[in-house]
């Protein structure tokens, strides 16, 4: 079992250069904008205080952000993919680098050793570690858009300078709400915390906790109240060291195999009463509103996943040569790569729309079920098609497009947030309440 990653290197207050904390006002830039329009039009749009930019436009920090971890993902993470995946396990170096970049903290706030930075942004980087891998995505979201969220949003000052500062720096964070009995069905967990004086005592086991092999800190969904159903969940802070837990041995799964899923089991688990994070029994409110919000980051998953996909597979129809000309200029091969660019392009606006609901505080909870539906659709169909695109090199390990394959089968299954017969079911309750009368 690996030991919890803590490092001295990354001393509080360290002067870390991340350039993009260094640009936070909206600015359309001015390259985009030419892109969008003319340049009388949008300089009459700007005259009359009006400029309307398309989903696809970054503010500075975002576009420099993107680019620094497309760079990081290249360099830094691209050589380990085929070994961590064959190892199945996660490369320190490339967890000190997430570290390093700033990029397990991204919403913390400056104070607390973080980045500082955006929702939008969280879900640029996700998708951009995705496209390399996937795995790497995994880690990454957690921490930020479950993790770090639940302690901000709902953590005691005390709480926050404890965890905070080491989550942005040299600590990876779990969340453990799935049971044997408690999937798609999340809330009848089984897993209780019993009072006393000071103190709980929580007994029960977890399935499918993922980043549980590094992580220093879980956060533990467990029933204070069982007679009181769904409404007695509380959210504990249990650190890694906390005797009772136990930490079990990891999944061998058939993709996403650098990420750790394991189960946990919780034997008199003793926890002071100030370990509860928010109020006692709203757990269930904090779980729901974030995988809502974490719906959002497997779509940026799967989507970077896509990319990266047919990134790697679009070169090659054009190398390949049969019959005398590419493959990729056989009418047959240009409608098909057309049709899953349009799909990757739509699934991309999906997430896109979703994260900005969700970052001006507007409604968006269907629009995040379309988009993780609908991402993980793509990347199912994207993956599939490289596959043949490449014939028989792309059913190897020569090429990672057989990964990409084995690792998109996650994004529709329960161990992220809800199969997508829940998705497709809150959408149609969403639409059923738009059209009452």
């Amino acid at each position: 079992m690996a030991a919890p990653l803590v490092r001295n290197c990354f001393k509080l207050g360290r002067n870390v250069v991340r350039p993009w904390s260094l640009v936070s006002a909206w600015k359309v830039q001015p390259s985009l904008t030419r892109s969008i329009t003319s340049e009388a039009a949008a300089e009459r749009a700007r005259a009359n205080g009006v400029l309307y930019a398309p989903l696809q436009t970054f503010t500075e920090e975002e576009a420099m952000m993107k680019e620094a971890v497309k760079k990081f993902a290249q360099e830094r993470i691209a050589p380990l993919v085929s070994k961590m995946d064959e190892d199945s396990c996660m490369d320190e170096s490339v967890i000190l680098g997430l570290f390093e970049q700033g990029l397990m903290g991204i919403e913390i706030p400056e104070q607390y050793g973080g980045t500082g930075s955006t929702f939008f942004s969280s879900i640029l980087v996700i998708e951009e570690l995705a496209k390399v891998d996937p795995a790497v995505a995994v880690l990454c979201d957690i921490q930020n858009t479950l993790i770090n969220t639940l302690f901000r949003d709902h953590g005691t000052e005390e709480q926050k300078q404890c965890y905070l500062t080491r989550l942005a720096n040299d600590m990876i964070g779990s969340f453990c709400l799935s049971e044997a009995q408690s999937g798609s069905d999340a809330f009848s967990l089984k897993t209780r915390a019993d009072k006393h004086k000071d103190y709980y005592t929580i007994n029960g086991s977890k399935l499918w906790i993922s980043n549980a092999e590094q992580a220093g800190v879980f956060l533990v969904m467990a029933n204070v109240n069982p007679s009181a159903g769904y409404k007695g969940i509380t959210c504990f802070i249990l650190d890694r060291d906390t005797e009772g837990l136990h930490i079990g041995k990891k999944e061998n799964k058939l993709g996403l195999r650098a990420s750790s899923t394991c189960p946990l089991t919780f034997d008199n688990v003793k926890v002071p009463e100030k370990n509860i994070l928010g109020q006692l029994g709203q757990g269930y409110k904090y779980a729901i509103g974030m995988l809502n919000e974490g719906r959002i980051g497997i779509a940026a998953q799967m989507l970077g996943l896509a990319q990266g996909c047919f990134d790697n597979t679009i070169p090659y129809t054009k190398q390949r040569v049969q019959f005398g000309k590419r493959i990729f200029d056989f009418q047959g091969m240009q409608h098909q790569i057309a049709h899953v660019a349009t799909q990757l392009e739509a699934a991309r606006l999906l997430t896109y729309n979703a994260a900005r609901l969700r970052e001006t505080g507007r409604p968006f909870i269907k629009e995040a079920c379309m988009a993780k539906y609908f991402a993980a659709e793509v990347a199912t169909l994207t993956s599939s098609k490289c596959i043949e695109w490449m014939g028989g090199v792309g059913f190897t390990k020569d090429y990672p497009i057989e990964k990409y394959y084995r690792d998109c089968k996650i994004g529709m299954c329960c161990l992220f947030p809800w199969t997508t017969n829940i998705q497709l079911t809150t959408m149609a309750k969403a639409i059923d309440q738009e059209y009452e009368a």
